[in-house]
């Protein structure tokens, strides 16, 4: 079985919908747990110092647990809580892609693990760029463009 399986569209839109249901789950029973996601997809608010953002590495691990726990919610899209960071507690809003989520555990027991991942940015520009370039090749866009541009 090949690997890239499991970075296709279906198998990311499979593995979302689990990781909502699991995180559903658990938010319903109040359950802790923690999930360890990949740094370059996470978004922190305010934007943490770098001293601290480069102290975690490829995959940060969160504990999500009391506030924290009590502060988390989710879509279908990304996961979001409070959390405080360093040794002055910095607090700061997270949101963590789902398919950032490379696994999630309660306690010591990895319940959820997900292989696959984001669609990775040059997918998504790539198709961006080509959609532009569609719309550039119209000679009618290119005179509302232009139009535009005088005004």
């Amino acid at each position: 079985m090949a690997l890239s399986l499991f970075q296709t569209d279906p198998f990311r839109a499979l593995m979302r919908d689990h990781l909502d249901n699991t995180l559903g789950f658990l938010m319903d029973e109040e359950q802790e747990f923690a999930v360890a996601a990949e740094m370059e997809y996470l978004r922190f608010e305010p934007e943490l110092p770098r001293d601290i953002r480069k102290g975690f590495g490829e995959v940060a691990l969160f504990v999500l647990a009391g506030y924290t726990l009590e502060s988390a919610h989710h879509d279908q899209d990304s996961l979001y809580f409070e959390a405080g960071f360093g040794e002055e507690g910095i607090g700061a809003h997270v949101t963590i892609p789902l398919l950032a989520i490379r696994q999630i555990f309660v306690g010591e027991y990895p319940i959820t693990v997900n292989i696959t991942g984001p669609a990775p940015f040059a997918d998504e520009r790539a198709k961006t760029d080509h959609s532009m370039e569609a719309l550039l090749r119209n000679p009618e866009n290119q005179k509302l463009i232009k139009g535009i541009k005088k005004s």
